[in-house]
């Protein structure tokens, strides 16, 4: 955090004049989802009714990246029968929800499959990303730009990563839903890169590159200027019906009201015309808060199997993969103030790990909950959920290694590969994690 806030700094003294967010969505009249990029299209997942599998990526730099690897990595090596099947249980994993640096792994996974297992490390993990961002910033054509450093970083993404990489693209067949995650600066809305959100802007989500998507959800505020999208209005005849039906569910809720409320401020008729995305760790850090908000919304698990014509699992499962780390305040080693920069990184730990718990804890009542409304005499529905976080490493040494790893996107191979390994380590020996293996006639190695 202490190098991009001095990128930040940087930025700010070389790049002092305005600047505008280069508008690269396309409008869209019709809000159909049939053919689109959606939450509810019948393209995305390959698991069995029997079981639904979800995933959700923190934010966290190439640290949260390539946490998120290494589960991949431990699902494509757990094999379990299903349905009297045998497969991997990487290949039953209907979503995955991501922020910021977990929505590199994310968006990499839906566009390419296995192909990440070949390539992700040198296209990503293992690339000095902050100094080539860096690097753009100091170079003097960029200083009277006035598209802003973000393009840069867009264009950067567009070559080394992602390759031009559109979310018609992210429409593999049986592939799983990525949310790509951000947070509306303006009013704070929690945005997921699909068609039902673009419909909110009467746009068209298929031509947007997923570079642009992933910048946007790891936009640092400061650091990056926004990623600014155009709200048209060719569409909006009033708001939607399901909106009126979620405000009236949402009724009592504050929480859910607050989302409504939000959602509803795309439908303004003055000083709505542009959005501008940032980080989606701003909104939720670990990713779980969009899949929560996307069922509520939706008026429960029930109502999403019916309009996607599945019926409900026996086994829901939800895997957190949390990169936040614990380092230990050096500022108490001393009575000498702390300086500026710690001060900020202090509050915001404290205000991170009081709001994951809260989210953790909202989605274990929540899982719980719509397994009770799923489940009938007959078939019974089993929720899992399980946390892939440093707090699972039991030594303390190495513990420690691990809350050290800074949040930037530069790390050493030495640290890719143990976060790597942690990843698959942590979700092994998750005691959720062994238990639903076992229940589905696999073993934990």
């Amino acid at each position: 955090m202490v190098k991009l806030f001095a990128f930040g700094m940087v930025t700010l003294l070389l790049c002092g004049c305005a600047s505008y967010g280069v508008v690269d969505n396309q409008p869209k009249v019709d809000t159909g989802i049939e053919d689109s990029y959606a939450i509810l299209s019948q393209r995305h997942g390959q698991g069995a009714n029997d079981i639904s599998l979800i995933v959700a990526f923190s934010g966290g730099g190439t640290r949260a990246a390539a946490l998120a690897y290494g589960v991949l990595q431990e699902l494509r090596d757990t094999e379990v029968t299903v349905d009297g099947r045998r497969t991997r249980l990487l290949d039953e994993v209907d979503v995955i929800s991501s922020v910021s640096g977990g929505s590199f792994t994310a968006a990499y996974y839906g566009l390419y499959g296995d192909r990440i297992f070949e390539d992700f490390e040198s296209a990503f993990l293992r690339r000095d990303v902050e100094g080539q961002l860096i690097r753009g910033v100091l170079n003097p054509a960029e200083w009277f730009s006035q598209a802003g450093r973000t393009e840069m970083a867009v264009r950067y993404y567009e070559d080394a990563v992602f390759h031009g990489a559109t979310f018609a693209d992210m429409k593999r067949q049986g592939g799983p839903l990525v949310l790509i995650n951000a947070s509306d600066l303006g009013y704070g809305v929690r945005f997921s890169f699909t068609q039902e959100y673009f419909n909110l802007l009467c746009s068209d989500i298929a031509s947007f590159p997923v570079a642009r998507a992933v910048t946007a959800s790891s936009a640092v505020p400061v650091v990056f200027n926004p990623v600014v999208v155009r709200n048209y209005r060719e569409c909006k005849h009033g708001k939607p019906d399901w909106l009126v039906a979620a405000e009236r569910r949402a009724e009592g809720d504050p929480d859910m009201s607050e989302v409504v409320r939000g959602l509803e401020s795309y439908f303004r008729p003055d000083n709505r015309d542009y959005v501008h995305f940032v980080d989606g760790g701003i909104t939720d850090n670990l990713g779980l808060r969009a899949i929560y908000e996307v069922i509520e919304i939706a008026g429960g698990p029930a109502a999403i199997l019916q309009k996607r014509v599945r019926s409900a699992p026996r086994r829901m499962m939800l895997i957190s993969v949390n990169a936040s780390t614990d380092p230990e305040p050096e500022m108490d080693a001393s009575n000498r103030q702390p300086s500026l920069m710690e001060t900020v990184n202090a509050m915001s730990d404290v205000q991170l790990h009081r709001y994951n718990a809260a989210t953790l804890q909202l989605m274990k009542q929540s899982a719980e909950r719509w397994a009770r409304e799923l489940s009938t005499p007959k078939r019974r529905v089993t929720p899992y959920l399980m946390e892939v976080s440093f707090r699972g490493i039991q030594e303390a040494e190495r513990r420690r290694f691990f809350n050290r790893v800074p949040t930037s996107f530069k790390l050493s191979d030495e640290q890719v590969d143990q976060l790597i390994q942690a990843g698959r380590e942590i979700l092994r020996n998750n005691p959720e994690y062994r238990r639903l293996v076992v229940d589905l006639g696999g073993r934990v190695q």
